[in-house]
């Protein structure tokens, strides 16, 4: 098998799987240090000391290696470590956390022989690094190169003995898994200005998400699981229903609205217990949830608090003579839900405690991010369901995962339902849009236009664009680790097509990325078809493969340091970074023609998803001007436009009932074409407008400027002199729409790809 190399810098790297040797990736960064290390190593011999750094390494190694982090080097007494250098989960600031937390419990639990009790200092920084892949391994020195490790060394200064500094984009990418304390900002060497800092203090239960607004979309999902429950209720038949989609699909939401809309069946009482798997959870947490739902539970409560309401609970439910034995079980599962021998009894007590109030009433057991479980929650969930289809009790079990996880569903193929939680279609994600703008006060309509091909349908990405101060420079960090999640589950040969169709804008050929990647003929096809098949790329009617998702590329091209950009540019023949995306990026792929549609918020929503209306009428020959109501001049201006390599067309009905004179002035820049925005046209349908009344003045024709949003009103002569530059007076053939005008032309319609006619 060919293998491909990219030379960086003075390193050459070879590799079969990927032809990249590093990448930029976002990496958490993990810095520990003995206190007092200068004055202990004084007092001690020196073999002592060897004892002594041999315990403390293989403590501390142990404690990253469960948390998957990479050992970069150990620098005297020090270590430091990379989380999310080859593989991201997108939780890798979360892990580097817990391990800092569990190294100083470490220690104590196993003392160095003959030395006194270590304290030790943690910092922890997140950022961007070029990561060598192929040396991201334990004792790879030189793995990483960036500032964020020097701020992670920087901030450990500034930590309590045994206790851990977080910068403040760890702070963010954790906030609500860990307990957090902000201290005031303090002075690093080479920070011009003071940096923040929080103290981590323990790990927390994640509160359950505040689902607020009104709910957009989802209205078909809502109704198709509630009519599953209804039934599987009446038919006292236990159903297994996953709702399935990717991270901030909004299968949260779809949840907490279920909830809401299945309070009763034929007026009886639906219990609910819902539990949350939050990232690398303790092997029974979720059972522990779903207890603390059953009995009422709140956090804090004292534990006589807790004991009378367990009681209270299980009364009725399991027999008297095993109550007490039973809440002692129970206990020791909330108190720590780790699979131990106690914990394990707890998990059997609550399953019987769920099947007997099924046989009471209807229960509905919902647990959320399904494929972040342990194999003893899936267990626990397969004889729950068993159990039920067995005693044929109305228990419906209700699990929300990615549509990628390939964990094994139990029971009979009737049973199990997949319901999946699809984007939301462009007009409502306009309608969320607006929403959240809204609610942060800021303006609606030019952030839709620029954010509706970013958020492309998901729920999660509308909250972090709109939260995010920075969204028009950059990808917002919680978007950015979910997208770099997703890359890293792809394969070597996939992520690496995937990065080389970054690199192209336009779109590419199979036979172009085997060059980019100097592979075989036929080699790179089958890997494009399969990445087109998981929705990561679509083709284009002309055959090229392009990035479905604007983000997705932003991502990927980003990952690519400039020598591997730099040798993808001399492969493809052209100039380096010529087809470098920029935020906002838009990358359409053009489907089947369909009829244009009047609705106000198609049009971006129509461009989101890369269809057009049926084509306009173009002359065969020269194109000639319509002839104007009045003598006006036409413009030629050299660098109009083709709409083919132009992202988006906007089409905005004037004052004119006929077609006339058209002013496009070429706009801002995007990609490697511009955005042109039309007045006073409407699209050509094949059929002749009606005659209508002529335009009430004179200055009916408008020029805008997408770059300030001001548009300027007069005729042909007036806009000659308009600031924006030359401006292209251009007409299409006779056509357009009087079922449409008689309706009054809706506000917005969308022009298909095309060339503009100019005089």
């Amino acid at each position: 098998m060919p293998m491909a190399t990219i030379v960086a810098g003075s390193q050459r790297s070879t590799s079969a799987g990927w032809p990249v040797p590093e990448e930029k990736r976002l990496v958490t960064v993990l810095f520990v240090d003995i206190v007092g290390s200068t004055a202990l190593v004084e007092r001690l011999d020196p073999e002592d000391v060897r004892i002594l750094q041999r315990a403390y390494f293989d403590t501390v190694g142990g404690v990253l290696r469960r948390w998957h982090g990479v050992v970069e080097k150990y620098v005297g007494d020090a270590v430091m470590a990379l989380f999310g250098a080859r593989r991201s989960d997108g939780f890798d600031a979360y892990r580097a956390v817990r391990a800092a937390l569990e190294i100083q419990g470490a220690l104590d639990r196993r003392p160095p022989p003959g030395a006194p009790r270590l304290r030790v200092r943690a910092g922890v920084a997140t950022g961007e690094a070029l990561v060598d892949l192929a040396a991201a391994r334990d004792g790879g020195h030189g793995v990483a190169s960036g500032a964020v490790i020097t701020t992670a060394a920087r901030l450990q200064e500034y930590a309590p003995p045994g206790g851990v500094a977080l910068c403040a984009a760890t702070h963010r990418a954790t906030v609500g898994l860990v307990d957090q304390r902000r201290v005031p900002p303090v002075a690093l060497a080479g920070k011009a200005l003071p940096v923040d800092v929080w103290h981590a203090t323990g790990t927390t239960r994640q509160a359950p998400t505040r689902h607020e607004g009104p709910l957009v979309g989802r209205r078909r999902e809502l109704a198709a699981a509630r009519d599953l429950i209804v039934r599987a209720v009446r038919g006292r038949d236990p159903r297994w229903l996953s709702l399935v989609g990717p991270a901030g699909s909004g299968r949260s939401r779809l949840l907490h609205e279920l909830t809401r809309a299945v309070r009763t069946v034929d007026g009886v009482p639906v219990r609910w217990c819902v539990a949350h798997c939050p990232p690398y959870p303790q092997p029974l947490a979720p059972v522990a949830d779903l207890v603390r739902g059953l009995a009422g539970l709140r956090a804090g409560e004292p534990p006589a608090t807790v004991r009378r309401r367990l009681t209270a609970a299980l009364t009725d439910l399991v027999p008297p003579a095993g109550l007490t034995e039973a809440v002692y079980a129970l206990e020791a599962l909330l108190g720590t839900p780790d699979g131990s021998g106690d914990a394990a009894r707890g998990a059997e007590v609550a399953r019987e405690a769920l099947l007997g109030l099924a046989a009471r009433q209807p229960v509905m057991v919902a647990v959320d991010d399904l494929d972040r479980a342990t194999a003893t929650l899936h267990r626990f969930l397969h004889r729950l369901f068993a159990a039920a289809t067995a005693r044929s009790l109305p228990l419906v079990v209700v699990t929300l995962h990615r549509a990628e996880w390939t964990g094994a569903l139990p029971g009979p193929r009737d049973r199990r339902h997949r319901l999946a939680v699809p984007p939301l279609r462009p007009v409502e994600t306009g309608r969320l849009l607006r929403h959240l703008l809204g609610r942060a006060d800021r303006p609606t309509a030019a952030a839709i236009t620029r954010l509706l091909p970013l958020v492309g349908g998901n729920p999660g990405r509308a909250v972090a664009y709109v939260a995010s101060p920075d969204a028009a420079r950059s990808v917002p960090e919680a978007v950015r680790r979910e997208v770099d999640a997703r890359l890293d589950r792809l394969d070597g040969a996939r992520r690496a097509v995937l990065m080389a169709v970054a690199t192209v804008g336009a779109g590419i050929t199979a036979a172009t990325v085997a060059r980019l990647l100097d592979w075989a003929p036929g080699r790179a096809a089958p890997v494009l078809r399969a990445l087109a098949a998981t929705g990561l790329l679509v083709t284009r009617p002309d055959g090229r493969y392009a990035v479905a998702d604007a983000v997705v590329r932003e991502v990927a091209y980003a990952r690519l340091p400039r020598a591997a950009r730099a040798a993808f540019a001399r492969r493809a023949g052209r100039p380096a970074e010529s087809d470098a995306p920029s935020v906002p990026v838009v990358v359409h792929a053009p489907t089947a023609q369909v009829p244009a549609r009047a609705d106000a918020d198609r049009p971006a929503a129509r461009n989101a998803r890369g269809s057009h209306p049926a084509p306009l009428r173009r002359p065969a020959a020269a194109p000639r001007l319509a002839a104007p109501p009045r003598p006006a001049r036409a413009f030629r201006v050299a660098d109009v436009p083709l709409v083919a390599d132009v992202p988006r067309i906007a089409v905005l009905p004037g004052a004119r009932s006929a077609p006339g004179p058209l002013v496009a002035v070429p706009a801002e820049r995007v990609g490697g074409g511009r955005v042109v925005e039309l007045r006073g046209w409407v699209a050509a349908r094949n059929r002749r407008p009606s005659a209508g009344p002529a335009p009430s003045t004179a200055r009916d024709r408008l020029v805008i400027d997408l770059k300030t949003g001001k548009s300027t009103a007069g005729t042909a002569d007036d806009l000659a002199e308009h600031p924006a530059g030359p401006a292209a007076t251009a007409a299409l053939g006779a056509g357009g729409s009087a079922r449409r005008q008689r309706r009054g032309q809706r506000p917005r319609w969308v022009l298909p790809r095309g060339r503009p006619v100019a005089a």
